[in-house]
């Protein structure tokens, strides 16, 4: 596994408010000025909303880590995903010519880390029968909603590539991630011993009022 050593951040947050955004407004790590419903903005802010709900799943799996040990390793796991997020949001908050080459960026050492991780959990799980729907635990449900927001967020960053430069590694990375947290999902289900939610269509209002 190739090594990327990136630039550690040079930061000081002591007045967290400046007003400068009170005209819908907003700066790119080069300094050039956007409106904050830019598209470039929507992308690097939805994978920040992504990380907050993996914050969420991570407190979960770390409590239910307290009576299944594999849980503490799979909220490890959640932890480096939420640090590979704010990597991804700091080359996404940078226009291509302002990159540093150290700056913090996914690599395909994350992509491959994913999908690696993706096997390894599938290989638990019985295939499936039917499709599945959220809500066979906590965790489980919380995994899902990752997995749609980070679906959300790859919707964008095609769209952002459709007409700026946009590097394929992080298109990619968010394609894996999605499908990480869906195989998660289940296996976290498999961990608890909690049954899966298939989807059954006869289970809607209108069938049943056909019985």
């Amino acid at each position: 596994m190739s090594e990327q050593t990136f630039n550690e951040p040079r930061i000081a947050l002591n007045r967290i408010y400046t007003r400068r955004g009170d005209t819908g407004q907003t700066q790119l790590a080069g300094g050039q000025v956007l409106s904050k419903d830019d598209l470039r903005i929507e992308c690097y802010g939805t994978v920040d909303e992504l990380n907050a709900f993996i914050g969420a799943a991570r407190v979960t799996a770390e409590q239910e880590g307290a009576r299944e040990s594999r849980l503490l390793k799979f909220a490890s796991t959640l932890k480096r995903v939420q640090h590979e997020l704010f990597n991804l949001g700091s080359i996404l908050a940078t226009l291509p010519e302002d990159v540093h080459p150290k700056q913090a960026r996914i690599t395909q050492t994350e992509i491959e880390q994913l999908e690696r991780e993706i096997d390894r959990a599938n290989e638990d799980l019985q295939p499936l029968r039917s499709f599945v729907l959220p809500g066979g635990s906590r965790l489980d449900a919380e995994l899902h909603i990752c997995r749609t927001v980070c679906r959300r967020g790859e919707r964008l960053l095609v769209r952002l590539g459709a007409g700026q430069q946009v590097p394929p590694e992080a298109i990619q990375y968010l394609n894996r991630l999605s499908d990480a947290f869906f195989v998660w999902s289940r296996w976290v289900n498999h961990v608890l011993g909690a049954s899966e939610t298939l989807w059954e269509p006869n289970q809607a209002a209108s069938a049943q009022s056909h019985r």
